[in-house]
């Protein structure tokens, strides 16, 4: 739905007000219900600043889950333009490992310490700073602000982009923390389920049940020995781990040591490099897994916990990966952690990852974001906005 706010409203706070107003905003996604909260008081609050600056707000519904909403802010028109995204939830918190308030922002040591500052509420009051000297000046393509909902859970905020078709665009910069050095490749991820069902009995006789414990060992060496093919034969040597990995994260089974194992349930991750299928992917697990069970003759269920994320990659060459090396001064690099690019791009959008902050800090207690970063951040910021929107190329 289009918000539809009249009459005159003040322009948008400063950097730092702005951002102790999203701070104190819970909006906190995770799979567990105690802790989700709704993100629609950050993108009402968002829409408010957005409006005031003459940007077109448009506040998106995510089907199928309720209080949870995408923005897109769009100031100036045409068919291309620029896209600069963030995601407006934050992780759960453990409040007795802070030494401040979680949702009250807090200056010492040259840092702004809050829940979000860095991972990534930060980046939306430094992309509204740059946006400001842009509002009267007649822009040749569109300055897109973009915020999302439930990056760090489901990812379904930029998933119903996509189905939406939404935002148009042509170049889309997602400032999560990465030391303002641009990054053009990442990891995928994929989170999966394995579970054996067999029969239980007594201990003494194994012919009185079917152990599905056992029926998990020979699963196991079949992934660690599919793991073992899939880094021998992918490799990226611009990741600081260069091969995919999978990680045997936790494994459930059986009640008791005198009784047979009914049932037995594994869960396991996956980072494909860029390149990889993740459908390939389950597809080769799943042809290795399936004849154990069926030897075995135990009841399996292989699916994953979650969508998964792809790999991402922008060639090295496009516009975009070079505006922004100039920028910096820094070779645009790739890192392990995932992001919501691999859906910018399925909107044809050239996307690149850069903000300020580290991703150090991102997940932590005392999340923080260095007050040196602000300054930078908005100057390039501004420079992209010029370039892209403005056809001025001149950096």
């Amino acid at each position: 739905m289009a918000s539809s706010q009249q009459g005159a409203v003040a322009q948008p706070p400063g950097i730092r007000d702005m951002l102790a107003r999203l701070v104190s905003l819970p909006s906190i996604s995770s799979a567990n219900p105690e802790w989700d909260h709704s993100n629609e008081p950050v993108v009402r609050t968002l829409a408010e600043w957005l409006e005031a600056m003459g940007f077109a707000v448009e506040i998106l519904p995510v089907p199928g889950m309720p209080g949870k909403f995408n923005l897109i802010a769009t100031l100036g028109q045409g068919p291309g333009g620029l896209v600069l995204s963030g995601h407006t939830d934050t992780v759960p918190y453990d409040e007795k490992r802070w030494q401040s308030d979680p949702f009250t922002l807090t200056e010492r040591d040259d840092r702004w310490y809050g829940l979000g500052t860095c991972d990534m509420k930060g980046f939306f009051p430094l992309a509204i700073e740059a946006a400001r000297v842009f509002l009267d000046q007649p822009l040749k393509q569109p300055l897109i602000i973009l915020a999302t909902a439930d990056e760090e859970s489901s990812m379904n905020g930029a998933q119903s982009l996509v189905a939406a078709g939404r935002p148009k665009g042509r170049y889309a910069v997602i400032g999560e923390p990465t030391g303002l050095r641009p990054v053009r490749m990442h990891k995928g991820i994929m989170m999966e389920r394995l579970i054996f069902e067999g029969r239980s009995g007594h201990s003494s006789d194994p012919s009185l049940g079917n152990n599905a414990m056992e029926g998990m060992h020979d699963a196991l060496s079949e992934l660690m020995a599919y793991r073992n093919q899939l880094q021998q034969y992918y490799h990226n040597p611009a990741f600081k781990v260069q091969v995919p990995t999978l990680n045997l994260g936790c494994i459930h089974g059986g009640d008791n040591p005198n009784r047979i194992c009914a049932r037995c349930e594994l869960h396991f991750d996956l980072r494909p490099l860029p390149g990889m299928q993740m459908a390939e992917l389950r597809q080769a697990m799943l042809e290795r897994i399936q004849p154990i069970a069926e030897r075995r003759g135990l009841g399996f269920r292989f699916e994953p916990l979650f969508d998964g994320v792809p790999p991402f990659e922008t060639p090295a060459e496009s516009a975009l990966v070079r505006v922004c090396e100039r920028l910096t001064g820094h070779t645009a690099q790739a890192v392990a952690f995932a992001t919501e690019a691999p859906w910018l791009q399925q909107l044809g959008l050239e996307t690149l990852v850069m903000g300020p902050g580290s991703i150090d800090q991102a997940h932590q207690p005392d999340e923080y974001l260095a007050l040196s970063q602000l300054e930078p951040t908005v100057a390039i910021l501004r420079k992209l906005i010029r370039h892209f929107c403005l056809d001025e190329p001149q950096l």
